[in-house]
């Protein structure tokens, strides 16, 4: 199985970086291979609700804003399961996750099955909130309306914060382990 680590810190040493990290390492040891994605290293903007408002995606299920987007869209409906891992900023999503969940959700929403759809694709959400550790359950509840709008399969929700960071790696890992070897 291939699971595609898409986090979205502009900090490659921090601590949503060690979750993205963590669920890599999961990956490999149930034996599957991860495929690690930076979202800020992408360009991917803001949906500009074209067409009014709707675009070509639709009906098409790609973007007509020619950037990073639709090459990873092909990416995730490709993946047999995703792992999102997010700072938390302000009880959100980074802004790069924002942007990214926004856009895939206008391509797949009404795609129940196929090659341009996310139903049924297992999906962990990891919020990392490095400051106080506020924010992290409305950063997943966001994730979650997400994960309910593109039809994927929810599988687990993990708040890690700077100071539960020392055995939520574990957790993270063992995630992507179950996730990974238990029936869909």
């Amino acid at each position: 199985m291939k699971v595609l680590v898409i986090s979205s810190s502009p900090n490659d040493d921090g601590l949503t970086a060690a979750c993205a990290r963590a669920a890599i390492e999961g990956t490999a040891a149930a034996g599957h291979q991860a495929e690690a994605v930076r979202l800020n290293d992408l360009d991917i903007g803001l949906c500009r609700a074209c067409g009014n408002g709707w675009g070509p995606c639709r009906e098409e299920h790609r973007c007509c804003q020619e950037d990073d987007l639709d090459d990873l869209l092909t990416r995730m409906t490709a993946a047999d399961a995703l792992v999102l891992v997010t700072p938390v900023y302000f009880g959100e999503p980074s802004e790069s996750m924002k942007a990214m969940l926004d856009r895939v959700r206008r391509c797949t929403f009404l795609v129940p099955e196929g090659p341009d759809s996310l139903a049924s694709t297992p999906v962990l959400a990891v919020a990392a909130a490095g400051g106080s550790g506020n924010g992290a359950v409305t950063c997943l509840e966001t994730m979650e309306r997400w994960i309910q709008h593109v039809g994927a399969k929810k599988t687990d929700f993990i708040a890690v914060t700077r100071f539960t960071r020392s055995y939520k790696m574990e957790q993270i890992a063992e995630a992507v382990r179950s996730m990974l070897t238990s029936p869909v």
